[in-house]
Order: C-alpha cells, then sequence, then structure tokens
C-alpha cells in the first residue's frame, strides 16, 4: 500500500477509535536502507520483494537516509517502541513473518497483558525475541552447535531450547523449555537490542483467529496496546501460507529434532538439520 494511502487509512480507523486513553499510539515505520535480502518464506519469494517471510517493498525515496543506512526518524520509532516496553506497556510490531504484539519478558505484570490481550490459554508458552544470536547463551541452555543456530538465525524459525535460570520464572512456568526468536527484521532486532532484557513474542491476533498481515487487520486490539507500530504489509496478502507464522522446532534432545509448527520455513530448516548436522527426527 503506498504511503498516502497507508497514512489515510490508519487516520480514519485512529479518528473511529474515538478518544480515551486506553487508545495506542500509532507509528509509520520508515523503511530500511541498506537491509540485506531477507529469508524466502513459503511464497518462495525474498523478503524485500514482498515475499512470505519479510515486509512488503515500500515506495523508494519514502524519507531521507540517516547514517548508518537508516531512514530518518527510524530511530524515534525504534526509542519511542523501546520505551512503552520498558514502561511495562504492550507493542504491536512487524516482524519477518506476521504481526506481533511484544512486551519485556522479564515483566511479569506485562506476561499476563498479553495473555489476557489474546484471551490465551495460560498453559500456551510464549516464544522470546532476541537481537543477536550470541544473547540467546544467556537465556537458554544450547546444546547444538553454534554454527547451526546461525544457519537458522536471524530467520522466520523458533529454536525451542533449554531455559536458563536468567529466564523470568514467570514466563511459561509450566515448563522448562523456551522458544527463541531473532526475526530477519531489521526493527526488530534494533528494537530487542534496545530493550534490557528478552521480549515475549506472540501473533498480534486473538487466540485461535487467523495471523495478521497489516495493522489494520488487527484493529480491534488498538485499545489495549500502548503502541502500534506500522512497517506495512507483509507478505502476499492473498496467500494463505503467508500466515503460517515461523517454523517452531524442538532442539532441546540432543541429537534430534521435533518440528512443533511446520510454519514457512519448514523445507529448509528440516534440510539444514538433517543434511548438514545429521539431527534425526525424535520420533526416529
Amino acid at each position: 500500500m503506498a504511503r498516502a494511502a497507508r497514512v489515510l487509512a490508519l487516520a480514519l480507523a485512529e479518528r473511529a477509535a474515538g478518544p480515551g486513553p486506553g487508545r495506542a499510539r500509532l507509528v509509520l515505520l520508515p523503511p530500511a536502507r541498506g537491509a540485506r535480502p531477507g529469508p524466502r518464506g513459503a511464497c518462495g519469494e525474498p523478503a524485500e520483494s514482498g515475499g512470505c517471510g519479510g515486509s512488503a517493498p515500500v515506495e523508494p525515496g519514502w524519507a531521507a537516509p540517516e547514517r548508518g543506512g537508516r531512514a530518518a526518524g527510524w530511530s524515534e520509532a525504534v526509542a519511542a517502541a523501546a520505551g512503552a516496553l520498558r514502561a511495562g506497556g504492550l507493542v504491536a510490531v512487524p516482524t519477518d513473518t506476521v504481526y506481533g504484539v511484544a512486551c519485556l519478558a522479564q515483566d511479569s505484570a506485562a506476561v499476563r497483558s498479553i495473555y489476557s490481550l489474546k484471551g490465551r490459554n495460560g498453559a500456551k508458552p510464549l516464544a522470546i525475541c532476541l537481537g543477536d544470536v550470541e544473547r540467546l547463551y544467556r537465556y537458554c541452555r544450547v546444546n547444538v552447535p553454534d554454527e547451526l543456530l546461525r544457519d537458522l538465525l536471524p530467520g522466520p524459525v523458533t529454536l525451542v531450547l533449554e531455559r536458563s535460570e536468567e529466564l523470568n520464572k514467570d514466563l511459561n512456568p509450566f515448563t522448562s523449555l523456551v522458544g527463541v526468536r531473532v526475526p530477519d527484521h531489521p526493527f526488530m532486532r534494533d528494537l530487542a537490542r534496545a530493550c534490557p532484557g528478552p521480549l515475549a513474542l506472540t501473533s498480534a491476533n486473538v487466540s485461535s483467529q487467523g495471523s495478521t498481515l497489516t495493522v489494520l487487520e488487527f484493529q480491534d486490539l488498538w485499545p489495549q496496546l500502548s503502541l502500534v507500530v506500522d512497517g506495512g504489509p507483509i507478505g502476499d496478502m492473498q496467500s494463505p501460507e503467508c500466515r503460517l507464522g515461523s517454523t517452531v522446532v524442538d532442539l532441546s534432545v540432543s541429537g534430534k529434532f521435533s518440528i512443533i509448527r511446520p510454519g514457512c520455513a519448514l523445507t529448509p530448516t528440516v534440510e539444514i538439520l538433517k543434511k548438514k548436522y545429521g539431527l534425526v527426527p525424535e520420533s526416529s
């Protein structure tokens, strides 16, 4: 969607939501400059061309570039989102797969708010999101080669590993495992780096409903959010495959893997695990 049309749509939606302290702020995210090509998702197209697994293209010249390869307004968007998260809020964010809702994983009250927002089963775990692969070692016990992690991350994959003592005990207290995301999305990585600990991340939709590829598709959640970051449409909105979300794979058992959710990157993920690292399906 062109920038002018998106701005108008957001303005109309904001007006329809009416005044009130519970209404979320809306931030229009400028495009990243000089970002490396994203992963190929379920539609088989690179993220930068609008395929699944990344944001759709934005009009050239949307904003003047800043030093460091980011567009003007980028750092302000990151700072606004990080500030809302530090204040205990919930923030809607674009990722490399679908739109998500994030909070600080170490903030127990914010974690409870995410469950309330989604009407989510309290026994269903939340994943954490980090800006860099190396930070994963602080919150997880890793029993696979570092090279394997870096072959899959950043990317549209959630790795399930043993959690460490560093992770908030109120986050998924019913399991010793945790899913970890390092999205191949420059805004999400910058935001995670700007926060004091991991983000808890889940899809921006009510539980049991479909995942979302634009901010207007989850407009009903806005009143309960502190901030909505609009990164534009993600992937091909007409393709069901682009709403599959990340591929979730359990690597907590040494030498084996288990696919928990096929997601949008199943084939390349399984190929890497089997052919390059010799892992076998846990059912084998």
